[in-house]
């Protein structure tokens, strides 16, 4: 296995990176692109072979040529260690997400999530989850949480932190080992009481239920089908917390709430994603 990687300006990075989503089949198994430090951004970049690194090194300087990418090579082994150990804490406001390992070294008076890396979504690395992160710590500043709900709960990260500050937290999630894993990390974080976990279609639990937050950190199209369900499932006052968006998707569900009376509060943007907090009048 092969890693490249390149430091560059945003517009840099995500021509790169959109250039190749775009090629399929694609010579790279794996791309990501995050933020480093202000203003500089990476691109990383797995691929099998020597050949598909030179396809990748044709593509990205096609796109974007002023990147230089570094090649090295990976050992098999170094997929269990960058999973289990090799994730960074994630610092969101109050919170920081890691596995044990990470986490030992945290010491800063900042709320503690315990979540390793699994098969289910929501490390707190990805663009979406640290900005839902960001809008709970908004809310919190404000006010008290007391009855949450976390649709496409993934690691139940949320939910978890929800529960840390006092909540009672209902986490649904439609894949049953990801909800499996939500009820071990509940359990690990110590929130297991406040926090319920539900596998399957959430829609039919929440329909006479009001929650004063609500998260729905999934994707645009059902973001938009559930519309009608996630507003009515709010209490007047309430938040409600959308992720899992593209920017360029934003606009789309933006009207989707709009028209149902929600007035929107924040945007917070992160690479290439955008979380919407929306209040109920």
């Amino acid at each position: 296995m092969l890693l490249l990687t390149a430091l560059g300006s945003q517009t840099l990075i995500r021509a790169a990176a959109d250039e190749l989503d775009r090629h399929d089949p694609s010579p790279a198994d794996a791309v990501s692109w995050f933020e480093e430090k202000p203003g500089k951004f990476r691109i990383e970049i797995y691929v099998p072979t020597q050949q598909d690194a030179a396809s990748v090194e044709a593509i990205v300087g096609a796109a974007a040529p002023e990147l230089h990418l570094k090649i090295k090579k990976v050992k098999a082994a170094d997929w269990v260690a960058m999973s289990l150990e090799g994730l960074p804490a994630v610092r969101a406001g109050r919170f920081v997400v890691a596995g044990a390992h990470a986490l030992a070294g945290e010491a800063n008076g900042r709320t503690r999530i315990w979540i390793e890396a699994s098969e289910a979504f929501g490390t707190g690395h990805h663009g979406t989850t640290w900005g839902c992160l960001m809008a709970l710590e908004g809310v919190l500043r404000e006010r008290r949480v007391e009855r949450v709900l976390d649709m496409g709960a993934g690691s139940g990260v949320l939910a978890i932190a929800a529960a840390k500050h006092g909540a009672d937290a209902l986490a649904i999630e439609i894949d049953h080992r990801a909800a499996a894993i939500a009820k071990i990390n509940a359990k690990q974080n110590k929130v297991g009481p406040r926090m319920q976990v539900i596998a399957g279609d959430g829609a039919r639990y929440i329909a006479s239920k009001q929650f004063d937050l609500v998260f729905a950190n999934i994707l645009m199209r059902p973001l938009i089908r559930l519309a009608p369900k996630l507003v009515r499932a709010i209490e007047p006052g309430g938040t409600l917390i959308l992720s899992g968006l593209l920017r360029q998707q934003a606009g789309l569900v933006r009207e989707a709430y709009a028209n149902r009376g929600l007035i929107l509060e924040k945007q917070i943007p992160k690479e290439a994603w955008m979380t919407l907090v929306w209040r109920k009048p």
